[in-house]
């Protein structure tokens, strides 16, 4: 379980801080590939991508907050669902912080037309892939046993 801790402190405290730094430097937009890539300030009052879920929508993430919590620590076993899970957790817990104490979720990276995102949201993602990929490769070595 060290993966999945040492992977959840660094994904909270990263997206934690690259919020903090948004919040009190990023004034204006700054490119850094032209218009196409930059860093942009957004105050995000959705859940992702700027979803909205209405009044529903923090009971749903306490309750998906909760569920993932338990699969994490009944059944990551492997390198790749422990950092996983600690990827997703911590990236979560950052957004659900943020939202607590700003009421939005500060978002900084503008990548074209696809919807402003900042780390917590890339832990997220990366969390929830490495968890893909396991569960795929798991299955081809089950075939492969057979």
């Amino acid at each position: 379980m060290q993966l999945f801790w040492g992977s959840f402190i660094l994904s909270f405290l990263g997206s934690i801080g690259s919020a903090v730094l948004t919040e009190r430097f990023l004034h204006e937009r700054v490119a850094l590939i032209g218009s196409f890539v930059g860093l942009q300030k957004s105050m995000n009052t959705g859940v992702a991508f700027g979803l909205e879920l209405g009044l529903a929508e923090p009971i749903l993430i306490a309750v998906a907050a909760v569920a993932v919590a338990v699969m994490a620590l009944r059944t990551a076993r492997s390198a790749e669902s422990q950092v996983g899970f600690g990827l997703l957790l911590g990236g979560g817990l950052a957004n659900i912080v943020d939202r607590l104490h700003n009421g939005t979720v500060t978002d900084l990276f503008q990548i074209g037309r696809f919807p402003i995102f900042n780390v917590a949201d890339s832990c997220i993602t990366v969390g929830v892939s490495l968890l893909f990929a396991e569960l795929i490769f798991q299955k081809f070595r089950a075939r492969k046993r057979c």
